[in-house]
């Protein structure tokens, strides 16, 4: 039996989840954390907010996405978008690849200092090994995509467009909406653990409220947040 993640922790599980899902799912400081649960009688301090985000938030993000993989593989993945973007860390420029689906969903999450082949490469492997492979993949005009996926037998399958990636750029601006709230990143490593939290958070309670009559969005709600509550018992 696994032991209790919990065990030296002297604040309420259920507690340290709401505080590391309010500051993962929506663009706020430590200290708006803090001061929000405060108003709910809740005493506690901004550090321990960053804590319980840096110990259990990829607890949880694992627990989603572990169940989210297990049922995308049972499906056939029908189009993917893939695109990367620049990274200030510490003053160097990284790369922040990430793979996202034809619903929006993100599915990998992949930071590096370089963008060559080897990079996009590397990333493919990653996406496909845990979802499967797509029958479409699209991407910008960079050539570290076409030699990866010639590598991997996937040349076929790739289609480049003006406009067609779209899906991919927009889906970087809820992270860069985060970023900016958490003064940007310090180290790799603190990118790439955040990133992945924040993208199986995203995906969770991501119910396309602009498309959904307000009776669906609000069923698709309780379930998204009783399906979250669930994850302590997991």
């Amino acid at each position: 039996m696994s032991q209790n993640p919990f065990r030296y922790f002297k604040t309420s599980r259920e507690i340290t989840q709401l505080a590391v899902m309010m500051y993962v799912r929506f663009p706020l400081s430590l200290r708006n954390v803090e001061d929000l649960l405060h108003e709910r009688g809740i005493d506690i301090c901004h550090e321990s907010v960053r804590t319980w985000v840096d110990r259990f938030g990829p607890i949880f993000a694992g627990k989603i996405r572990t169940k989210r993989a297990s049922y995308m593989r049972q499906h056939t993945q029908w189009q993917w978008h893939l695109d990367e973007v620049f990274v200030k860390i510490n003053g160097a420029q990284h790369y922040f690849w990430r793979a996202v689906d034809h619903e929006g969903e993100v599915l990998e999450s992949y930071v590096t200092k370089t963008r060559d082949k080897q990079a996009a490469l590397t990333f493919l492997r990653k996406a496909m090994k845990r979802y499967g492979a797509p029958k479409v993949i699209i991407t910008d005009r960079l050539c570290s995509y076409w030699a990866a996926m010639k590598e991997i037998g996937n040349k076929g399958r790739q289609e480049v467009g003006r406009h067609l990636n779209n899906r991919a750029e927009n889906s970087h601006l809820l992270f860069r909406r985060r970023e900016r709230a958490m003064s940007r990143f310090r180290r790799m490593s603190n990118l790439q653990k955040f990133a992945s939290t924040h993208a199986s958070f995203h995906n969770h309670f991501n119910l396309d409220r602009h498309i959904n009559h307000r009776s669906t969005f609000k069923s698709m709600r309780n379930a998204a947040l009783s399906e979250w509550r669930q994850l302590l018992a997991g």
